[in-house]
């Protein structure tokens, strides 16, 4: 059974930088993989940032590209992502997702089959 936990969600005002983490375990299968997604009250939920490790290829939402950067550890149990110079905007709940996958750089929810719980993010002055 494969877990993931998210973690480093908080309120902070506009502008405001947080890092959020995702660690996976109950598998020993690598997640090639990974992404966050985010979703709003009454919004869908949406693709924030992917990647796939084994083919070092990433995909950033036009919203978070050159604030957002997305990470992984060396063992690949964890995910990472760093988000700066946060706005209102940004409020969401964050979630985690996984696949195991080959060559390919997975954007859509539908893609993923596993999920964390997520961790909430509120921009707010």
């Amino acid at each position: 059974q494969v877990q993931l936990v998210e973690s480093g969600g908080d309120s902070v005002q506009p502008g405001g930088s947080l890092s959020l983490s995702c660690a996976a375990s109950g598998s020993t299968v690598t997640f090639n993989c990974m992404g966050w997604f985010r979703q709003a009250p009454g919004k869908e939920r949406e693709g924030v940032a992917t990647m796939n490790t084994a083919y070092g290829r990433t995909y950033y939402a036009d919203s978070v590209k050159g604030r957002f950067t997305i990470s992984r550890d060396n063992n690949k149990k964890a995910l990472f992502l760093q988000m700066n110079t946060l706005k209102a905007d940004d409020t969401a709940m964050y979630v985690c997702a996984a696949q195991r996958c080959t060559s390919a750089l997975l954007t859509s929810p539908a893609d993923f089959p596993y999920w964390g719980q997520g961790t909430q993010v509120t921009v707010s002055s």
